[in-house]
């Protein structure tokens, strides 16, 4: 699917393209799911050639930033479907040509829905292919900004629910329900900063590919503001990282003291069986000749003898708290 965008009354309008025919002043050429088709007809209007979904995934910087037929490619990989319970990364390419800004994606990042609706507005920034660019980029970044945001939030969360375990009015959950809100957290967080580091690159390469160009005071200004943030946030994401790696570790090793908790118990109650059972095995002997077998007062007197064996050591181990 195209979607093509032009510079009109001073904001971008989505034009319709089903003449087959993209307008000459287009700004920005989103594909999304291209056919082999629609990769021709693009290829044809800015002159450079569109990269295929196998050479997108490529991760050297070689194949990721690079520049030809007078076009600057740049391939990073964005975060998608994190409300969903398989969050994913995606690779999307960046072409700047003369002519326009051409993106292509085979997944949905919200940034996309979110920058085209906002800079369809009247007076919604610069409208040249790199302010366009510089939008989408910045868009970007603040919507891994809000799920890093998100994730510390859930994360102390989860860190007062673990550590407050033992309290009386502790909001308790299974370990395993525990486990899986952890390791969903650390796989956001960690997807999240491998997007940061793959967008710092692209911030690098296009900062030095504009170098010795003349682009507007406001994409050169709004580029360093975006380094600079995605700089902060990949120490954040790693931050993140090892926090929800701390809980990780404490969480199993709280796993483990409980289990030994549970040994602990069967190991002390077959201790406090004991006795009554070598009571009761001692009378269940078949010889002639017991003399409390006779006795009148024998059985309640072995009883009596079962209970006290297996009260005293009971009453030592709640003495030396081992119950």
């Amino acid at each position: 699917m195209i979607i093509v965008y032009a510079a009109r009354g001073g904001a971008l309008m989505q034009i319709d393209v089903s003449s087959g025919r993209l307008p000459d002043d287009a700004v920005w050429i989103d594909l999304f799911e291209p056919t082999p088709e629609e990769d021709r007809l693009v290829e044809s209007t800015i002159g450079a050639s569109v990269p295929t979904r196998d050479e997108m995934v490529e991760i050297e910087p070689s194949s990721r930033l690079y520049v030809e037929r007078g076009a600057k490619y740049m391939t990073a990989s964005l975060l998608c479907r994190v409300e969903t319970a398989a969050p994913k990364l995606s690779p999307v390419t960046f072409i700047i040509s003369p002519r326009a800004l051409v993106t292509v994606r085979y997944d949905d990042p919200k940034p996309f829905a979110l920058f085209a609706s906002r800079a369809c507005k009247e007076d919604a920034g610069e409208r040249t292919p790199e302010g366009v660019l510089t939008g989408l980029l910045d868009a970007v970044v603040d919507r891994l900004a809000d799920i890093l945001e998100h994730v510390g939030t859930d994360v102390d969360e989860l860190s007062q629910i673990i550590f407050q375990r033992a309290g009386a009015q502790a909001y308790r959950k299974p370990y395993q329900e525990l486990l899986k809100m952890i390791g969903r957290k650390g796989e956001i967080a960690s997807k999240a900063r491998e997007s940061l580091v793959t967008l710092h690159r692209v911030f690098l390469y296009l900062s030095a590919e504009i170098e010795g160009q003349k682009p507007s005071k406001e994409v050169k200004s709004q580029l360093r503001t975006m380094q600079r943030d995605a700089e902060s946030l990949t120490e954040h994401a790693s931050f993140l990282n090892d926090k929800i790696t701390f809980l990780l570790d404490a969480m199993l090793g709280m796993v483990g003291i409980a289990q030994n908790d549970i040994v602990k118990l069967f190991s002390v109650m077959a201790v406090v069986f004991l006795p009554p059972t070598l009571v009761a095995s001692i009378y269940g002997m078949n010889f002639e000749v017991m003399p409390e077998l006779k006795w009148s007062h024998g059985y309640p007197f072995a009883l009596g003898l079962m209970i006290v064996s297996a009260v005293v050591p009971y009453l030592f181990f709640k003495w030396r708290r081992w119950l």
